[in-house]
C-alpha cells in the first residue's frame, strides 16, 4: 500500500502506516482478472512446500535459541537520533529460515523499560511496527514521553525495531542509487496517460526490478511478510516473552493478523490500527486497486474542506473551484518547476499526504494560495525533496517493492494492468495511476518463488485471545472494508472501534480521546468493550494564514507518525 514518507520524529501527538492495495472498483466491484488460482500439485510446488515447513521448523529453532541468549541492551547508535533515554539491542535472525544456522542478518531493536509510575504492574513488552512495508519504528519508544501513552509506559516496556533490510541494518536493501530516486524535478503520471507515457513507465519498472535483482542478489527473496513474521517471532522469544503484545499500523496489521495465524498460542494481545484486508484473493493487487476510490474520496474531502474556507485561502467556494485552483498550480508546474525542484510529480506525492492526514490540510491550503498570489516559497518548502532524505526514502521503498512482489502472484500482463487502471481512473483519477506504476515492478518481479497469501484466521483448536481493530470509516490508504474482512475472519473475541465520519489514516495515539481511550483498556485490561463501538470523529484542523510560514509547514501538529512508504 502506498504511503507518503514522514521523518521519523516524534511531534506532539497520534499514531499512523503504510502501503498500496488492490482491487475493487469505486462501486465495490472486482475489477480485472483475479491473481492466478491455486496451483496444481507439481514436483516444484511440492518441492515449495517442504521448504516452506523447513522454514517454519527453523523459526521455531531460532526462537527457542532466542529465548535462552536474550536481547541485551545498549546505548543506541547515536546516528539514530534516538537520544540517552532509549537503549537498543540487535537480533540476529537467519537470512533464510530454512537454513537457521546459515547466514545471519541483524535487526536494531529499540526499547524504553516500562516506568512503573504510580506503582504500575509491569505486564510484559509492547512491540510496534509502522507499517510499509519498510516502516521504520525504531522512534516508538520516544511515545513514553507523550501524555497519551503515559499510562500505557508505565506498564509495558515500549519496544520498536528497524524490519530487516530496513534503515540502517546489517544488510539494508537497495534497487537504485538513491540520488536517481531522489531525481527532481519529475513529471506525474497524470489521470490519463497516453500510449507513449505508458511505454516509458513499463521500461522504468523493468529497470527498477533489474536493479532490485543486481544489488541484492539471491537475497532478493528473502523479503516476505512470512519471514517478517517470523522475524516477529524470534524478537518476542528474544525479550524474553511467552505471549506477544504488538500494535502494527496499516501494513503492520497485516503483519500481526499472519502472526496470529500463525503463532496462535503466543498471542497476548493484539492492536491493528488501520486495518489491510487480509483476504488472500486480494494481496497485494487487488488491494491496491481498492486505494484508488478511497484516495478519491480523500482528496474530495480536502477539496471539500479548503471550498468551507474560501475566506481564508481563496482557492474557490467549491470543491470543482478549488480542483481547478489545484490544475491551474499543477499546469504552472508543467511549464516551469517550481525553485527548479517541485515539478508536478512532486506537487502530487506533496498533496497525496492530503488524502492520508487531515493534519496537513491547512499548510497544503496556503501553499496553494500562496503559489497562485506569486509566492512559490511554500510550495517548495512542502514539496521539494530533501537529498539528506534520498537514502531512507530509497531503501523504505525498496523493501515495500520487494516485500510485495514476493509475497503473492501479480498479473504477468501489462494488458491486466492497463485494462483494470482504465477503468479505475475514470472514476478515481487522483491516485490510481501513480499507484499502478508504483507497484508495476511486480509486473517483471526476477524472483520465481512467489509466496502464496496466508488465510488469515484462526484455527478451530487455537482459538485467539481478545484482540482489537481501530479503523476511520473513510480511511482511503486501507480502506473500511478492510477492518470489517479482518474482525470476520478473526473471530467473535475481536472487536472493533470505528471513528466514523473520519478519513486519516493511523488512528491511535492522540488524534482522538474516545479511540485513545478504548486502546489504553485494552492493552491494560484486555477488555475490548464488545464486539463494535463508534467514536465521533476528531475535530477538522482549522484555517492558518497566508503569513504563518511556520503553521503552513507544520505538517502535523498533533500526531506521531511513522515513517513509512
Amino acid at each position: 500500500m502506498r504511503m507518503p514518507r514522514v521523518p521519523a520524529t516524534v511531534v506532539p501527538a497520534a499514531l499512523a502506516l503504510a502501503v498500496s492495495l488492490p482491487m475493487t472498483s469505486a462501486a465495490g466491484a472486482a475489477v480485472g482478472a483475479a491473481p492466478p488460482g491455486p496451483p496444481r500439485v507439481t514436483a516444484a510446488a511440492a518441492a515449495t512446500t517442504a521448504t516452506e515447513a523447513a522454514r517454519a521448523a527453523g523459526a521455531g529453532l531460532a526462537a527457542r535459541q532466542a529465548a535462552r541468549d536474550r536481547l541485551e541492551f545498549g546505548p543506541c547508535p547515536v546516528a539514530e537520533g534516538l537520544g540517552p533515554d532509549v537503549r537498543c539491542g540487535t537480533l540476529r535472525v537467519p537470512v533464510d529460515y530454512a537454513r537457521p544456522f546459515g547466514e545471519q542478518t541483524e535487526i536494531l531493536v529499540s526499547r524504553v523499560a516500562a516506568s512503573g509510575a504510580g506503582g504500575v504492574r509491569r505486564q510484559g513488552a509492547l512491540v510496534y511496527n509502522p507499517g510499509g512495508p519498510g516502516g521504520n519504528g525504531l522512534f516508538f519508544p520516544l511515545v513514553a514521553g507523550l501524555p497519551e501513552w503515559r499510562r500505557i509506559g508505565a506498564a509495558y516496556d515500549l519496544v520498536g525495531y528497524a524490519p530487516r533490510g530496513v534503515g540502517r541494518s546489517e544488510h539494508p536493501l537497495s534497487c537504485q542509487d538513491p540520488a536517481q530516486y531522489a531525481q527532481a524535478p519529475a513529471g506525474a503520471a497524470g489521470a490519463r496517460p497516453d500510449a507513449a507515457a505508458k511505454e516509458a513507465r513499463i521500461a522504468a519498472a523493468r529497470a527498477y526490478a533489474r536493479g532490485c535483482a543486481e544489488r541484492a542478489g539471491a537475497a532478493l527473496g528473502s523479503y516476505t511478510t512470512l519471514n517478517n513474521v517470523r522475524d516477529l517471532h524470534v524478537l518476542r522469544a528474544a525479550l524474553g516473552e511467552n505471549g506477544l503484545t504488538f500494535m502494527g499500523a496499516s501494513y503492520g496489521t497485516y503483519l500481526g493478523s499472519v502472526y496470529a495465524t500463525l503463532y496462535p498460542g503466543h498471542v497476548r494481545r493484539m492492536v491493528f490500527d488501520s486495518a489491510v484486508d487480509p483476504d488472500p484473493q486480494k494481496i497485494w493487487y487487488r488491494n491496491n486497486l481498492a486505494q484508488a476510490p478511497g484516495f478519491e474520496r480523500r482528496w474530495a474531502d480536502f477539496r471539500a474542506w479548503t471550498a468551507r474556507h474560501h475566506a481564508a485561502y481563496g482557492l474557490g467556494a467549491t470543491p470543482e473551484a478549488v480542483q481547478a485552483s489545484y490544475d491551474r498550480v499543477r499546469d504552472a508546474l508543467a511549464r516551469e518547476p517550481a525553485g527548479g525542484v517541485v515539478g508536478t510529480g512532486q506537487l502530487h506525492s506533496a498533496y497525496l499526504r492530503a488524502a492520508y492526514y487531515d493534519e496537513v490540510w491547512p499548510g497544503r491550503a496556503a501553499a496553494l494560495a500562496a503559489f497562485l498570489r506569486g509566492d512559490p516559497r511554500p510550495l517548495v518548502s512542502l514539496a521539494a525533496p530533501d537529498p539528506a532524505a534520498a537514502v531512507e526514502g530509497e531503501n523504505a521503498t525498496a523493501v515495500y517493492t520487494a516485500t510485495l512482489c514476493n509475497d503473492a502472484p501479480w498479473p504477468g500482463d501489462w494488458e491486466t494492468w492497463d485494462r483494470d487502471n482504465t477503468e479505475l481512473a475514470g472514476t478515481a483519477p487522483f491516485e490510481t495511476w501513480a499507484n499502478a506504476f508504483l507497484n508495476l515492478p511486480c509486473a517483471f518481479w526476477p524472483v520465481r518463488e512467489r509466496q502464496r497469501p496466508v488465510d488469515v484466521g484462526p484455527r478451530p483448536d487455537a482459538p485467539l485471545p481478545r484482540t482489537l481493530i481501530v479503523a476511520a470509516e473513510r480511511d482511503g490508504a486501507t480502506p473500511y472494508e478492510g477492518a470489517l474482512e479482518l474482525q470476520r475472519r478473526l473471530g467473535p473475541r475481536a472487536g472493533l472501534v470505528t471513528e466514523v465520519g473520519a478519513g486519516t489514516h493511523g488512528v491511535v495515539g492522540g488524534r482522538n480521546d474516545c479511540v485513545d481511550a478504548h486502546v489504553e483498556r485494552y492493552l491494560l485490561t484486555g477488555d475490548t468493550a464488545g464486539s463494535r463501538v463508534t467514536c465521533a470523529p476528531h475535530p477538522e484542523p482549522a484555517p492558518v494564514s497566508l503569513d504563518d510560514r511556520a503553521a503552513i509547514a507544520r505538517g502535523h501538529p498533533r500526531a506521531l507518525l511513522p515513517p513509512v512508504v
